[in-house]
């Protein structure tokens, strides 16, 4: 697969700064009008095992990560046995060379498998089991292998600064690695400095401090390896407003943006992020559409870390039920613990939001690791028939307004939605045009606004049975809006009955509202078609997985394979005619996921009776890269492959 862009990872101990210095990096290359996706990968514990960050920069847009490194920024040994291997001939290698004696058996955060793993490699090529042997396997492979001594350059900073204390020296060996980086690639150094001087804005000292190190860096590696490596980095003027976005506060930011004033939560990973950045921004003011009127909205977000889900959730219905948009958001194992509250949403009619953050499962799982394995669960949460819908985000673009329409559509259809998104978006940083918020604009469907008439001494209801299922909602406290909420079935006031004929009639009443659904919402926001019709092979999938598709359709179709792509946004209710008539049509389908069992591709034929019988699917717990998607499309293509294939790439 030929790319026109470049590939640099960085890596470290968690708690070492890993991801600040890939957020420098990217800053840095943002600002100086570069298209940049990034991607985080961390294990599941506070401090101390390995973490990576890879950071993709070109001219053009992107949309995903790719497995080949053009360079390995490191600054411990870890970093350099684990990632060595994925360098590419001609790419490069920053190391500390005070660290390349140390045998592999010392770093003590490496599974007995890798271990193993390298000791085999180093052994067939008659090398010592040390950092040293790993860098001379990649060099005899091609790389240039860079030594910064880290230690050496950073007492240069102590001394022109005047700080005397070691260990704040070294707090900055993460940010030298970026600096080496960018003085190899000959990227302007003012663009470092000011990415910089953002990241630390409120720490002035610590600012300088690095500003004082970049200098040192730039000067000790034009003079030292003096333009040696090959690959070169360089701005583009761009008048185009951008903005780089993490998946986490994007979702945050279109919260607020959305009207949402209460969310609630119950620490897990990733989802806390994004209630992070809610606490840290709940204060608003700001113009928003709302039901096609232009509003000033002030105030605050109420953010509630609850004692567990099962309170998250219910916290969020009553807050719903006040006449606030309310969400609450999780992963896995806590959606479980919903389950039964998104039912009580469901046979009353509350308009929740839950955002769903996949990730590794079953159980516990792989907590800090990405895969799309909810699909089914989200579908059939909870106990009996309700209505709720499935909303799938591709991206962060699609992320940021996916969050105003599944609000409106809870409000408009009065019902559970689940917006899904997962760990690859929630962790990944891409630059976009700037977003129009005018586009979000906010529906809130039959909510009764002031006193409702007639009511003022009898009870109101809010159950009453209508040709679309959808009745007029008081909030609680409205005058005349009285009424009852009950867990059991119940008639059109919220009595409890069991009386078989009022049943029919209520479950009909809400089953009614998904056919409403599909008839309102728009086909662009149930799903997305990419490339020509006609295309040889046609690619349908979900969720993350789209950037990596797009970016290998690229390649695909510049090598004369004609490809599509068929993207499926709203899996409830699900597009079932559209679907069937693309798929039934088309050359070659290929159902790509990252789930062990193809969850989607059983839902299409449930639901079309069309069958997909080729799959390109993902477990391992690491995002689907461009070039793995495209090998496997490769393979299909000219029959050389078998009907499922596994994708394994990922350290």
């Amino acid at each position: 697969m030929e790319r026109n862009d470049f590939s640099w990872m960085i890596g470290g101990a968690q708690g070492s700064g890993v991801d600040t210095s890939a957020i420098i990096f990217a800053k840095s290359a943002a600002q100086g009008g570069l298209r940049v996706y990034g991607n985080r990968e961390y294990y599941s514990n506070i401090k101390g095992e390995h973490s990576y960050f890879r950071v993709r920069l070109s001219k053009d847009q992107i949309r995903s990560h790719v497995d080949t490194v053009d360079m390995l920024a490191t600054f411990d040994d870890e970093t350099a046995v684990r990632h060595a291997w994925e360098v590419r001939k001609d790419g490069a290698i920053i190391y500390d060379p005070s660290l390349g004696s140390n045998p592999i058996e010392n770093i003590q955060t490496i599974e007995a498998n890798v271990e193993s793993r390298l000791y085999s490699k180093l052994d067939a090529n008659g090398l010592p089991h040390t950092v040293d042997g790993v860098l001379e396997i990649a060099r005899r492979n091609g790389v240039h292998i860079y030594a910064i001594p880290y230690l050496e350059l950073l007492k240069k900073v102590g001394e022109q600064v005047g700080e005397t204390s070691l260990s704040a020296l070294t707090k900055m060996t993460n940010v030298m690695a970026v600096a080496a980086s960018f003085a190899l690639l000959d990227y302007p150094q003012d663009e470092v400095i000011n990415a910089i001087r953002k990241q630390f804005k409120s720490k002035p000292k610590a600012a300088e401090m690095n500003v004082a190190m970049i200098a040192i860096t730039y000067d000790y590696v034009r003079e030292k390896y003096n333009g040696s490596f090959g690959y070169k980095l360089r701005t583009i003027p761009t008048t185009e407003k951008r903005i780089l976005l993490r998946g986490s506060t994007t979702i945050g930011m279109a919260k607020i943006l959305s009207g949402c004033r209460l969310q609630t939560y119950y620490p897990i990973t990733p989802a806390s992020d994004e209630s992070e950045y809610l606490e840290a921004h709940e204060n608003i003011d700001l113009e928003v559409m709302v039901d096609n009127e232009l509003k000033s909205m002030k105030g605050a977000v109420t953010v509630v870390q609850t004692e567990d889900e099962i309170a998250a959730v219910t916290m969020a219905i009553g807050g719903a039920l006040a006449g606030s948009r309310a969400s609450t958001s999780t992963s896995g194992p806590g959606f479980s613990l919903m389950a039964e509250g998104m039912g009580w949403a469901g046979i009353n009619e509350v308009p929740l939001v839950i955002t769903l953050y996949q990730r590794g499962g079953p159980s516990t799982g792989l907590p800090t690791r990405h895969e799309q394995g909810d699909l089914r669960f989200a579908l059939h949460t909870g106990h009996g028939d309700f209505p709720r819908i499935v909303l799938a985000s591709g991206d962060l673009e699609e992320m940021f307004f996916d969050v105003t329409r599944s609000f409106n559509y809870a409000e408009k259809y009065q019902l559970p939605v689940v917006h899904i998104v997962d760990k690859a978006m929630a962790n990944s940083d891409m630059t976009y045009k700037m977003f129009d918020p005018s586009l979000a604009k906010i529906e809130r469907g039959l909510l009764i606004k002031g006193a409702v008439p007639g009511h003022e001494d009898g009870p109101f209801d809010r159950f009453k049975e209508t040709a679309t299922g959808v009745s007029p909602r008081p909030a609680i406290g409205t005058k005349g809006g009285i009424y009852w909420n009950t867990g059991d079935e119940h008639d059109e006031k919220g009595h409890i009955s069991e009386d078989p004929l009022n049943r029919d009639m209520m479950m009909e009443k809400r089953m009614r509202k998904l056919d409403l659904a599909a008839e309102e919402i728009p086909l662009e926001e149930k799903v997305h078609f990419f490339g020509p019709k006609d295309a040889q092979i046609t690619l349908v999938s979900w969720g993350s997985t789209k950037g990596a598709i797009l970016d290998a359709m690229e390649a695909l179709n510049a090598e004369g394979l004609s490809v599509n792509f068929l993207q499926i946004r709203l899996v409830q209710p699900f597009p079932t005619d559209y679907v069937k008539d693309v798929l039934s049509h088309a050359k070659k389908v290929i159902d790509v996921e990252m789930n062990y069992s193809g969850q989607l591709g059983g839902v299409i034929r449930e639901m079309t009776c069309v069958p997909v019988e080729r799959y390109i699917v993902k477990y391992n717990g690491r995002p689907m890269s461009s070039e793995e998607i495209y090998d496997a499309v490769k393979k299909i293509a000219d029959g050389s492959a078998p009907n499922r294939i596994v994708l394994r790439n990922g350290a």
